[in-house]
Order: C-alpha cells, then sequence, then structure tokens
C-alpha cells in the first residue's frame, strides 16, 4: 500500500510537472511568433519611412522623371516607379512604362499609413508587395510614388528556425490567402502548400469548426492557436497576425516537440514505478536522480528560449540599424551637397543684384565656380564609393612606369604645398623594376587623395614627404613596394583614427572644421587598396602628424630592356657622382638591364680619379651633395661634348649659374630610367616634339545631340563666345538623321551626349560610322557626358568616338580635344 500511494504520488507530480513544461512550451511559441512578428513589422516599417524620405527627394528633384530613372535598385527594393498627377501611366527605374493596373490595393491594407497592395508574383518570379506614396511639393499632391519589395528580404532578417527546426512557418498573403514565403530553416516544406485551402486538403484539415476559427482570424486580425494532426502527427498549429492582418504566420509545431520534456518525465516515471518493486530506498534515488534531471532540463529548454528570443531581437535591432544608417546616409549627403548649393544661389542672387558692378561680378563668379567645383568633387566621390561598393569598378591592369606616377602626383601636388609655403620631399629606394602592370590611374587616385590630404591639414610652413620603398621580394614576377605618406601637420586623435576609413568621416577640432572636404576621400582611398590587392593603416599624433603606409604587390611588366636605343646614344659608360650610398646604389639597381655600365663617386675628388680614362660618356651629380663648384671641378676634367645631368629637388636653388657650363641639364630627383631616357632624347633630338596647343573655334560649326534644353543653351552660349556656331537636336536618332542629310563638310565637329531618349550616343556614333559617305568615317565625334570614370571613356572610344569630354563642360578642355583630333586625321589644328 505504501509503495502504491509512492507510486501514486509519484505520478502526480510528474503530470503537473509535464503539463506545466506543455504550457511553458506553449507560452514559449507564442513569444517567438510574437517576435518573428515584431521583426517583420519593423522591417515593413523601414521600408515605408524610407519611400517616404524618396518621395520627399523627389518633390524636391528638378526632373523627378530622371531622378526614377538614375535610381538603382536593391536586394529589398526591386522596382521603383512615379506616376504623375492626372496621367494613367508613368514612369519606372527598370525603363518601362508603368501603369499600376495589376495592383490591387482593395483590401485597405497599410503599413505606417502607406496603403499595401495584395502579393503578387513579379516579372522575376518572386512572391512581392508594393507600398505607394504620394509625392507632395508646396502641399499639392504632383504624383504617386510605386515601390516593389520582394518577402526575400524579410527571409534574411528571420531566425534560422526555432524548437530544433521541427516547426513549420509561412507567410501568408491574407487578401489572396497565398503563401508567399517559406523562411529558411523552418520544417520542410510540402509542394501541395501553395496556399491555405492546399493547406487544409494536403493536411487534412475538415473540421468545420477550426475553419470557422481560422476565417474569424483573417476578418478580424486576431491570434489563433489550435490542435490538428499533420501527416498522423499531433500538432500545434497557428494563424499570427502580423501588421494588422494584412499578412499572417501560418505553421505548425508537432506537440511531439513541445511534449518532449513531458515524454522524459513519463519514460522516468516507467522506471520508478519498476523500481519500486524492487525496494523503496532505490525508488527514492531514482526519483532524486530524476528529479535532478527535470530540472536540468528546465534550465537547458529555458536557455534554448533566451537564446531565441536574443537572435530574433538581434534581428530586430540590424533592421533598426538599417533603417538608421539610409537615415544618416540621406542627412550626411543632404547637408554636404546643401552647403555649395547655397553658395551658389545666394551668390547668384547677389549676382543679379550687382550686375553693373564689374568687380563685384567677377568676385561672385569666381565663388560660384569654386562652390561649383566643390560641389562635382563631392557627387564624384558619391558616384565612385557607390561603383566601389557595388562592384562595378573594374581595374584597369596595364603597364605603366613609377616614373609617370611620380611625375603626375608632383604636378599636382607641388603647386598645392608651395602655396601654403610647405616642403615637398620624394624618396624612392630598394625599387628594383621601374615598370610594373597595374590601374595606374587608380595608384593616382590614392596618391593625390593622401597627399592633398596632408596639404591639407598641414599648417603653412610644414613639411610632407612622399616615400617609396622596395620591399623583399615574394616572387621574381611581383615588386613590392611600400607608399608612405607622412606629414607634421594637426594630427589626428586616437579616436578618429577608428573611423577615419568610415565614409562622411572628418576629424571634428576648431582647426580642422575650417578645411573643406566630402569625408569621402579616406573611405574611397582604403576601399581601392583592398581592391588591387593591398593594405592601408595610419599612425597619428595630435600635433605632430600622421603617417599612411599603402603596401601593394605589383607584377613586373615582362619586356626586353631597350638596350639598343643606349648604344644608339653612343652610352655604355656613366659616372655617378655625390648623393648617399643607398641613392648610389639605387641608381645602379635601375640602371642593370641597359647593358651600361655604372660607375659611383662619393665625392668629386673620387671621381676625379674614375675619369682619368676618359672612357664615361655621361656624368650624373647630385646638386645639393656638389652644387657649383662640383660642376665646375667635373668639367674641367671632362671632355666638352660629355653631357652633365644634375639630379636635383624640385625648384632647387642657385642652379641657373651652373648650366652656363654645357652641355648640362637637370632632372627632377627621385631618379628613374625613364625619365634620364626622356632627358636625353631632348638634349640629342634635333628639333623638340610639336607641343599640344588648342584648336581655334572660331568658324566652326558643330552639331550636338543634347535632350536637356539647359544644357544646350549652356553649350550653344559658350560656343557663340568663341566664334562657333552649333545646331543642336534632341536625342540621337534626330542627330543621325540630321547628318545623313547634311552636304559634306557642313559640320566640322558632333557633340554627343550618351544617355538619350530613343537613340542613345553609342548607338548613334555606331550609325554615323556605318553610313556609306566618306566623311563619316572621318569626322570627329566627341562624347560629351555627365559620367566621368575611366570605363565611360572606355565605352565611348569603342564605339567609335574620337574623344571623351566629362560634364560641365571645358571650352578650353573642348578646344585641345578638338585640335588633337585634327591633327591625328591630318587638318590643320
Amino acid at each position: 500500500m505504501i509503495f502504491g500511494i509512492f507510486g501514486a504520488i509519484v505520478f502526480s507530480v510528474s503530470q503537473k510537472i509535464s503539463r506545466e513544461m506543455s504550457a511553458s512550451a506553449i507560452q514559449n511559441l507564442s513569444e517567438s511568433l510574437d517576435l518573428i512578428q515584431s521583426t517583420i513589422e519593423a522591417i515593413l516599417r523601414s521600408e515605408a519611412e524610407f519611400q517616404e524620405m524618396i518621395a520627399h527627394e523627389i518633390a524636391r528633384a528638378e526632373d523627378p522623371e530622371a531622378y526614377i530613372r538614375a535610381y538603382e535598385k536593391n536586394d529589398t527594393m526591386v522596382k521603383l516607379s512615379l506616376i504623375r498627377s492626372g496621367r494613367a501611366e508613368g514612369i519606372s527605374n527598370s525603363g518601362d512604362r508603368f501603369t499600376g493596373e495589376r495592383l490591387d490595393f482593395s483590401a485597405g491594407g497599410t503599413v505606417a499609413g502607406l496603403p499595401v497592395s495584395q502579393s503578387y508574383v513579379n516579372h522575376m518570379g518572386t512572391w512581392s508587395y508594393t507600398l505607394k506614396c504620394p509625392v507632395e511639393r508646396d502641399g499639392q499632391s504632383i504624383g504617386t510614388l510605386y515601390a516593389e519589395y520582394v518577402y526575400d528580404s524579410i527571409d534574411r532578417s528571420l531566425p534560422d528556425g526555432f524548437y530544433n527546426k521541427q516547426a513549420s512557418l509561412y507567410i501568408m498573403d491574407a487578401e489572396s490567402q497565398r503563401f508567399v514565403l517559406k523562411p529558411k530553416g523552418m520544417g520542410m516544406r510540402s509542394a501541395g502548400h501553395l496556399n491555405l485551402t492546399d493547406f487544409y486538403r494536403a493536411n487534412d484539415v475538415r473540421d468545420q469548426e477550426i475553419r470557422a476559427e481560422v476565417e474569424d482570424c483573417l476578418r478580424t486580425g486576431r491570434n489563433a492557436l489550435f490542435y490538428h494532426d499533420i501527416r498522423q502527427v499531433d500538432a500545434l498549429n497557428y494563424m499570427w497576425a502580423v501588421n494588422g492582418g494584412t499578412i499572417f504566420l501560418v505553421g505548425y509545431v508537432p506537440v511531439e516537440a513541445i511534449q518532449q520534456e513531458g515524454r522524459t518525465v513519463n519514460q522516468n516515471i516507467a522506471i520508478v514505478v519498476v523500481s519500486l518493486l524492487v525496494a523503496f530506498s532505490l525508488c527514492i534515488a531514482l526519483y532524486y536522480l530524476n528529479w535532478r534531471q527535470q530540472d536540468k532540463l528546465r534550465r537547458e529548454r529555458e536557455e534554448e528560449r533566451k537564446l531565441h528570443s536574443q537572435q530574433l531581437a538581434q534581428a530586430l535591432q540590424a533592421a533598426q540599424i538599417a533603417s538608421e544608417s539610409k537615415t544618416t546616409f540621406l542627412s550626411n549627403m543632404s547637408h554636404d551637397i546643401r552647403t555649395p548649393m547655397n553658395a551658389v544661389l545666394g551668390f547668384t542672387t547677389l549676382l543679379a543684384r550687382d550686375a553693373e558692378d564689374p568687380v563685384k561680378v567677377r568676385e561672385y563668379t569666381k565663388k560660384i565656380t569654386a562652390s561649383g567645383q566643390h560641389l562635382l568633387s563631392l557627387i564624384n566621390d558619391v558616384l565612385d564609393v557607390s561603383k566601389i561598393e557595388s562592384g562595378k569598378v573594374v581595374l584597369n591592369l596595364e603597364g605603366f612606369s613609377l616614373n609617370d606616377v611620380i611625375s603626375s602626383v608632383d604636378a599636382i601636388i607641388q603647386p598645392m604645398a608651395k602655396a601654403k609655403r610647405q616642403e615637398f620631399h620624394q624618396e624612392v629606394t630598394g625599387i628594383r623594376h621601374e615598370y610594373l602592370v597595374g590601374d595606374q590611374t587608380r595608384i593616382d587616385q590614392v596618391l593625390i587623395n593622401l597627399l592633398s590630404n596632408a596639404v591639407k591639414y598641414t599648417p603653412e610652413g610644414g613639411s610632407i614627404w612622399l616615400r617609396v620603398i622596395g620591399l623583399k621580394q615574394r616572387s621574381s614576377q611581383y615588386e613590392r613596394i611600400r607608399i608612405e605618406v607622412e606629414d607634421n601637420g594637426y594630427g589626428m586623435t586616437p579616436e578618429y583614427l577608428e573611423t577615419i576609413f568610415d565614409a562622411f568621416s572628418r576629424a571634428e577640432n576648431s582647426t580642422t572644421n575650417k578645411v573643406q572636404g566630402t569625408g569621402l576621400g579616406m573611405a574611397i582611398t582604403k576601399s581601392i587598396v583592398e581592391l588591387m590587392g593591398g593594405t592601408i593603416e595610419v599612425s597619428s599624433e595630435v600635433d605632430r602628424g600622421s603617417l599612411f603606409r599603402v603596401d601593394l604587390e605589383l607584377h613586373i611588366l615582362e619586356e626586353e630592356a631597350d638596350r639598343r636605343s643606349w648604344e644608339q646614344r653612343g652610352i655604355s659608360r656613366i659616372l655617378v657622382v655625390g648623393g648617399s650610398a643607398e641613392s648610389r646604389e639605387d641608381i645602379r639597381t635601375l640602371m642593370e638591364d641597359t647593358g651600361v655600365q655604372m660607375d659611383a663617386a662619393a665625392t668629386v675628388q673620387e671621381a676625379a680619379g674614375l675619369l682619368g680614362d676618359g672612357d664615361h660618356q655621361l656624368v650624373l651629380l647630385d646638386w645639393e651633395d656638389g652644387g657649383l663648384p662640383a660642376v665646375q671641378a667635373l668639367r674641367a676634367g671632362l671632355p666638352g661634348d660629355v653631357p652633365i645631368l644634375l639630379l636635383a629637388e624640385f625648384d632647387a636653388a642657385d642652379m641657373e649659374e651652373a648650366l652656363r657650363f654645357g652641355p648640362i641639364d637637370a632632372i627632377t630627383k627621385p631618379f628613374f630610367v625613364s625619365a634620364l631616357r626622356v632627358k636625353l632624347d631632348e638634349m640629342y633630338r634635333a628639333e623638340a616634339q610639336e607641343p599640344e596647343h588648342a584648336c581655334d573655334l572660331k568658324g566652326m560649326r558643330f552639331l550636338a545631340a543634347e535632350d536637356n534644353e539647359i544644357n544646350a543653351e549652356i553649350l550653344t552660349e559658350l560656343l557663340s563666345l568663341e566664334g562657333a556656331s552649333c545646331e543642336i537636336v534632341g536625342d540621337g536618332r534626330l542627330a543621325l538623321e540630321r547628318f545623313q542629310s547634311s552636304a559634306p563638310g557642313e559640320f566640322d565637329a558632333i557633340l554627343m551626349d550618351v544617355q538619350m531618349p530613343v537613340m542613345n550616343g553609342h548607338e548613334a556614333t555606331r550609325a554615323i560610322r556605318a553610313l556609306e559617305r566618306e566623311d563619316a568615317k572621318q569626322i570627329a565625334i566627341i562624347a560629351m557626358t555627365a559620367n566621368a570614370f575611366a570605363e565611360d571613356e572606355k565605352a565611348a572610344l569603342a564605339a567609335g568616338m574620337d574623344a571623351h569630354v566629362a560634364k560641365p563642360l571645358d571650352i578650353e578642355m573642348l578646344k585641345k580635344v578638338i585640335g588633337r583630333s585634327d591633327r591625328e586625321e591630318g587638318h590643320p589644328g
């Protein structure tokens, strides 16, 4: 009897524990569904808020249709369309016309106040929905903005299953009762589960009371839980309303998964009952062990529930962060674009007021131009960041010379440094190969970004260093180089160094706030360096300066050394005088492949001993190390026809007197073989190469394809000021037809916009070049477009154009381009 009573007590307690665990599991299911509901609703709200921001931007845009066409789709918003007020159809960013006829908003569902359509399958075969938003300007509606979103984007923010992936979950459109999404990890999807009716049929849900309860849920937007067997497995089914009942979470969890702890209890009960027959003491021991096990299982289950809740909370936080990132980006963009734009508009107003005052007109025009250039720089930086992040930037790998890189950067940075009375030093050490393979334009961009920042953030009288250092090679086919840009300027705080490579990041203090900048330069620089397979790092101290270090590994250009050119000049032996031992060794390394013997002397006295045999055809003298006395001493010991080349810093002083001891000339440090070859060509060449010059446009007649009336008017006026005339057509097809009907020689050149309706500039150029008339192959066609990237210029040249000029139009650049085209065709410039 005692055993029986004890067994009954044990059995009753275990049943109670099992029921409590089942109830706890059901509560856990409800909480999980609530978190999924909150995550989806947060995503929908962020999409609606972002769409409203876009509507505000469109309302402020001068050309809303152009804004729509230029908007690129993303993983969430796959289509953006606009229908102007009073019109039956509009345009989409896909280029197609848009009517909205097949969108059904009759259910009356909304997201953050914006109407949401019934779900549908879009042109990509993906379940989608559309939000529509009014576009208002000055309180009046100018149109309706439609944005199409895909349910697949919601899947990325949901947890990867729950109840050990035994639970099944679908997302159902309430109006059509179609299943629009099966999130990953949420059970096995049945081929029959396409809509609620199929779900009923596939799972044999015939109970009219259950169906009536489901219909009531759909009608009232409330939640429901009910038991029903799914494929002969007892399951807890649920209908969970999202966004006020526009969509529902539909699915089930096997009761077996919910009552897993209860089953364990029952198994242990059987053990306890059997054990009671053996011994009362053993029964107590087993019950104690069972209690401890149950307590452990409860703790594990609670930890699992907390983990699921944490994952859902993190997904919700990620959606909120994504929304805040979009808001921050648009806020920064709005501020940085409005600043120069306000300056342009303000000075334009002043210009209209003081039009009769030439002094003020020139001053205002100069400031308008500066603000416009800053605005253009910001737009170019934003486009660069966009192309890099979207993976559309392709490196243009070609052979180039390090000398060309250093020279082009020096030509830009030296005047900037001189304007602030700064010293700009350049050092090249340890480089074994001057000719490499890479994207020179992008390398130039990295160096100019780093050096221009060094100039801007270094006070007047400061110093800036550019060092190009050859590192130990890992492979004989690659040159490892390290580029260091150092300054002794304002420096940066440790806190700012952590975010220096983030977009729109700028140091904030009373000194640097006076320096203009977009805050995108470092983000672009880091992206380009990583795109080239390199690394970039920075160290800095406030008021002591900064050091940027870029490491790159570039393929060595495989080409034969140009030994014959040295033989043709009769140069077989060169003497290097002065400088450091390291610099003399660098020169010897770079000249190894030329076949020229290199001798080195640390002093003029040592050089005099080497010149005794009279077998040197050229002397390289470090100007800073020797100066005028060294030139005089070397000239006294050299034959009169042996030239001396001075290796000097940029803008070195007191060289005029030395140049009288000819033949003598100078090349700028650092030393490169290609620079030496060019200088020798200049010295030995009988007549100099004809310099590039600008073409006089007076009397010329242009045919211009430009679809923007304002741009067309500006172009006409600019050419008129140069004495040229221009005939404007609105698209590429009209340009083709006008050229076909023109007499030979009627037009001197064609200015071709690229992005135009009907027929774009590339298509029009190909069609003109294919015409069966002689001047169609010869007439200069110049691309004139706002797309200023290197790949855009390549596309223009590939289409048959002669040159590429970026907007806004620089008339002097146009003169040079036309002059160059005339010379290439054999016409006078």
